[in-house]
């Protein structure tokens, strides 16, 4: 805002001398314009400053919703602190309207200043409680947050509804529904807030039983009735717990009541029937849902990526888009974790341009994502660029990058970025990460360092090994040849070997043709997967390797009697931002004559470079 804009009100009415800040404050778009308006108050004015109002327009700048930069928000946020300790004589609503800001950002400091307000002799109201109580529990202060309930008694206002519901919050951030049952059961006059805050402290509990209880009593009572957000706690509720009975339930009464299923009750829904494995059900649901917000797409998007249904994500996503609804970061991590599932590459590479325009690659999960898409499908580096990119880094984002790295053969760079890992400052390396440094040893042959890196586990890391761990210190064993000791290993481990660990040690019998141990793991993964036909197949091929001919026709010939059919291979081809699935078959897939005689071509100019393929692999 130039200088020359800059006009001091008239000091003709208070009134009118408070329309002309507002008017001023209100064409400032940057911290400097305030700063520069605060300045000509300063020096060209006679007139009380009018702090409440630049209190407020500071901390505008500093809010989520606006348009300024993490640097640009936490500087305006810490000029307002210093305006507030500037001010000869702050009254109670100067300090809520701090109170209010920090509560949720900056608990801390919210407390302190409350403390400052108390040494000041100014009397809280009955909106400075609510802040308060909201910043002592996400501290959390305990201990201050009974102080609190305690003085609020002393000063009357207990009574004030807002303070009510935030005193029941307040004690479910703390972990304690019990005392927030108290303050619930001595409310004289409840209304729906009050009854949502009670069952979302349950909730947040995990106390299912008593959501259930309470939502099933305000339906009784008939007093108050339910509204969108009571429907939607208890369904989450539900989905926490996998409660399908009651989620049908809900889903009755909201109907048989009347109520509209709106975005709201209708993302509760879908989420809930998604996390109980019902997709159909969600779909229903979806489909069903009036005026559909983001958040109702995210939460089918999201659901069909995790219940490994990639291909439909894919799909509703480009609907989504049709629709003319803008993608969050919610919806990229979810599309993004199907790209990675099934090679789109196409398209996760336009959600990346789509989230660097966007600003989205501040966000861990976005960027996590990312890094997951691009190793997943080969592009590690990308991965590795897009990883570098990244302002904020989690164990995820560490384990995504180390993980992907070692998936793919390049087993010493995960080891180094493991390193690296090790000495960043407030991370720590979890279960997910040894998964991926110990298949990094698998695929780079480091048996010493994955056994010292096994060992080290529980005594360094405070890590119990999972059955995961168990798996690759199997596999690493194995394809150094060490088949007997890999066998013993197996069978020493606390949880019995999966089917997965199995599999791997016998595959490395057939490659090193150890027909004694293939044998003893034969006999243990049938009990586990009687119907997975690559077992049955690869034990044929390892009795073949050794002239048993009977032996390995037998188990071809059990395989048949038991019904069982060789899984078809299958493959992934993104062709115009569409995944095809292609199955090892005559018959020619998806019309696409023309990429079968291109594979024709291909396969013809291998054979006269003079590439023999390795059948006994088949």
């Amino acid at each position: 805002m130039p200088h020359s804009d800059l006009t001091m009100p008239a000091a003709s009415t208070s009134t009118s001398t408070a329309a002309a800040v507002l008017t001023l404050l209100s064409r400032c778009r940057s911290l400097a314009a305030v700063k520069q308006l605060h300045a000509c108050f300063l020096s060209g004015s006679n007139r009380p400053f009018p702090y409440n109002h630049f209190l407020s327009k500071l901390l505008s700048l500093s809010s989520p919703s606006s348009s300024s930069s993490a640097a640009t928000a936490n500087a305006a946020s810490d000029y307002a602190l210093l305006l507030l300790s500037s001010h000869p004589a702050p009254t109670a609503f100067s300090y809520n309207v701090v109170l209010r800001f920090f509560a949720s950002s900056r608990p801390a400091t919210s407390l302190g200043l409350f403390l400052r307000m108390l040494r000041a002799g100014i009397r809280p109201d009955a909106y400075t409680f609510p802040f308060l109580l909201l910043a002592a529990a996400r501290s959390p202060a305990p201990a201050l947050a009974r102080s609190a309930h305690a003085l609020l008694e002393k000063l009357g206002l207990r009574d004030h509804d807002h303070t009510i519901h935030s005193l029941i919050t307040m004690y479910s951030y703390l972990g304690e529904p019990l005392a927030a049952r108290r303050v619930f059961d001595g409310i004289p006059h409840r209304d729906v807030v009050s009854w949502n805050s009670m069952i979302k402290a349950y909730e947040r509990a995990g106390m299912v039983a008593e959501v259930e209880g309470m939502f099933r009593s305000m339906v009784a009572e008939g007093v108050v009735a339910p509204n969108g957000v009571t429907v939607a706690v208890v369904l989450t509720a539900c989905r926490d717990a996998g409660n399908l009975v009651l989620g049908r339930w809900v889903e009755e009464w909201v109907r048989s009541a009347g109520m509209e299923v709106d975005s709201l009750i209708g993302s509760a829904l879908v989420g809930m029937y998604e996390n109980c494995g019902e997709m159909a059900e969600a779909r229903r649901v979806f489909d069903g849902t009036r005026d559909k917000d983001v958040v109702a797409w995210n939460a089918m998007i999201t659901g069909y990526a995790q219940n490994g249904m990639s291909n439909e994500a894919i799909a509703l996503f480009h609907s989504m888009r049709e629709v003319g609804l803008r993608p969050d970061k919610i919806t990229l991590v979810g599309v993004l974790s199907s790209c990675a599932a099934v090679g789109a590459l196409e398209l996760g590479a336009e959600l990346d341009r789509y989230a660097s325009i966007r600003g989205l690659y501040s966000n861990v999960y976005v960027g996590t994502a990312l890094v997951d898409m691009y190793a997943k499908c080969g592009d590690l580096d990308k991965a590795i660029q897009v990883f570098g990119n990244m302002p904020c880094k989690n164990e995820a984002s560490w384990n995504a990058l180390i993980c992907g790295l070692a998936f793919n053969g390049r087993g010493h760079d995960a080891i180094h970025q493991f390193e690296l890992m090790k000495n960043e400052i407030g991370l720590q390396p979890d279960d997910i990460t040894f998964i991926g440094v110990l298949s990094a040893c698998v695929h780079a042959g480091l048996l010493e360092y994955g056994r010292r890196l096994f060992n080290s586990l529980t005594s360094v890391f405070k890590i119990i090994p999972k059955i995961e761990h168990y798996s690759c210190m199997v596999d690493l064993l194995a394809r150094s040849g060490n088949l007997e000791e890999a066998w013993d290993f197996a069978e020493k481990i606390p949880s019995k070997a999966d089917a997965v660990m199995l599999g791997a040690l016998l595959a490395a019998c057939r490659k090193c043709k150890n027909v004694e141990v293939g044998e003893r793991v034969i006999s243990k993964i049938m009990e586990l997967e009687p119907s997975n036909s690559w077992n049955y197949v690869v034990s044929s091929k390892i009795y073949a390797t050794s002239d048993r001919m009977d032996d390995s026709a037998r188990m071809i010939g059990l395989m048949r009697e038991r019904g069982i059919s060789k899984t078809p291979g299958c493959s992934w081809v993104e062709v115009k931002g569409k995944v095809l699935e292609f199955y090892a078959s005559h018959e020619p897939q998806h019309g696409a004559e023309d990429m079968y005689q291109l594979m024709d071509i291909l396969v013809d100019e291998m054979r006269l470079e003079g590439y023999v393929p390795n059948l006994d692999l088949v």
